[in-house]
């Protein structure tokens, strides 16, 4: 279900209804009517995960109650692990297994004649590296008691089934937004105006301007022996506007609609075209994305390496870079993409 689509629009028009009427009485049927209208949202794109989705949930919710009330650090740190091979065990499954398993298949037969292939087609859940962050995060705050564990099961399905957030994000921290959902949230129409706003700029960023660069920039590429070098040139700014104005105009459909629920999203991007340079650039692009993997990876790897130097600075640098791009696809492209990062980054170390 498309945020651009006359399905998504009656959807949400009767959610928005039934949330500031009916269930404005209590932050519990506020709740149940969000976290059912996002178990609808997720079984409408494809009802074969709304399964996956709720496994996630619940062994997640489990899991943190686990952690803290474990009785040794062993026994927390047992339930960690468990936690993170889960999470990112599914991730890599669905998301993964298919590209490494035909990379391999490819060298193998580059090196050692043919071998058969088999014909993987995994489907990909929707959002899955969106939700996985969100709960792999929870559950790193958990261990480390910087986040007071949920136990309340409708408040984490609710934070993990809200449907703004899950097709593409922003990836929202826990901490952040499950205080938010402890309490009654009261109408107010100037809260509600500003999402509508913020929602119709997401709209017209994606429709207008993504939507009518994308058939410019598809006619060079699939003539690309056939363009000039000034046409490839211009084809390629014009195509990192249009990159920014679908993902950009996305989370601000997102954002906006969960506003219009008085709940605030983590805002994702700060113009980020118009800096100097590459630092600047990653502290505003996907700024929800860049905070979770500065936190959860660049900062530890570091701490770990602190006696190695300007080294360990490196190391850091290029493992978190290389995670920020094999997340954005299962592709070589991206892997180049995220190394090419790191090495943007060298000069600053």
């Amino acid at each position: 279900m498309l945020f651009l689509s006359a399905e998504f629009v009656l959807f949400f028009a009767l959610v928005f209804v039934l949330y500031w009427t009916m269930a404005r009485v209590s932050g519990l049927a506020q709740n149940v009517v969000l976290l059912a209208s996002g178990m609808f949202f997720y079984g409408w794109a494809d009802l074969r995960f709304l399964g996956l989705l709720t496994l996630s949930a619940a062994t997640n919710y489990g899991l943190g109650i686990a952690i803290e009330d474990a009785k040794t650090e062993t026994k927390s740190r047992v339930w960690f692990w468990f936690g993170m091979l889960f999470n990112f065990g599914l991730l890599a499954y669905f998301k993964y297994f298919g590209f490494f398993y035909d990379s391999i298949v490819d060298l193998l037969n580059h090196f050692g004649g043919q071998h058969d292939q088999l014909a993987l087609k995994i489907a990909l859940p929707l959002g899955i590296s969106f939700f996985t962050f969100q709960v792999a995060g929870y559950l790193i705050d958990a261990f480390n008691g910087s986040i007071d564990v949920c136990r309340k099961p409708l408040h984490f399905f609710t934070y993990v089934f809200h449907f703004p957030k899950l097709s593409s994000g922003p990836v929202e921290r826990a901490q952040q937004f499950l205080p938010r959902i402890a309490h009654v949230r009261t109408f107010d129409k100037n809260v509600v105006n500003d999402g509508a706003r913020q929602v119709l700029w997401g709209m017209f960023s994606k429709s207008v301007i993504a939507d009518n660069l994308a058939i410019l920039v598809d006619k060079v590429h699939t003539d690309i022996p056939g363009s000039s070098g000034s046409t490839l040139f211009l084809a390629a700014l014009l195509y990192l506007i249009q990159l920014f104005a679908d993902f950009a105009g996305y989370s601000n459909m997102a954002i906006g609609f969960s506003k219009m629920f008085g709940l605030p999203l983590t805002i994702n991007f700060r113009a980020p075209l118009f800096v100097t340079n590459i630092s600047e650039f990653w502290r505003k692009w996907h700024i929800s994305l860049t905070s979770w993997m500065m936190d959860y990876l660049f900062t530890p790897i570091s701490f770990l390496l602190r006696d190695k130097g300007r080294a360990g600075s490196m190391i850091a640098i290029f493992v978190t870079f290389l995670a920020v791009g094999i997340w954005h696809g299962a592709n070589w492209t991206f892997i180049v993409f995220g190394l090419l990062q790191g090495i943007y980054f060298l000069p600053l170390v």
